[in-house]
């Protein structure tokens, strides 16, 4: 495996995991706009920001276990996919379909890494 390709297996899964949390946690904002004290908006905040702490978590062990990572994001999308469809396969189109490409991403670095490490 060439230098190049096994940088963009290794970081791949890894940065577009940080992405995702990132993209997610932006849903968490929503609770500026409601009228409530500091305290308050604080807790709301934080239960608006769980799915974000899980998504973290979940990058944090696949960053070291690739093949447990990516069960875990695949068991993300498809247990989020089984709460939304059929109803909508829009949301899980945009929630649960990059949860399954990290998903695969962490499961190929896994297959490859000895080569991933070697080339590295």
């Amino acid at each position: 495996m060439s230098r190049p390709a096994a940088v963009l297996l290794y970081w791949s899964p890894r940065v577009l995991g940080i992405a995702y949390a990132i993209f997610l946690s932006t849903f968490a904002l929503d609770v500026f706009r409601e009228m409530h004290g500091p305290q308050q908006t604080g807790l709301a905040l934080g239960i608006h920001l769980i799915p974000t702490m899980v998504i973290v978590a979940m990058l944090a062990v696949g960053w070291r276990w690739e093949w447990i990572g990516g069960g875990l994001f695949a068991l993300a999308a498809a247990a989020y996919a089984w709460r939304v469809l059929p109803g909508h396969v829009d949301w899980a189109a945009g929630i649960a379909g990059p949860l399954l490409l990290i998903a695969a991403l962490f499961l190929v670095n896994g297959a490859a890494r000895a080569r991933v490490r070697a080339a590295l």
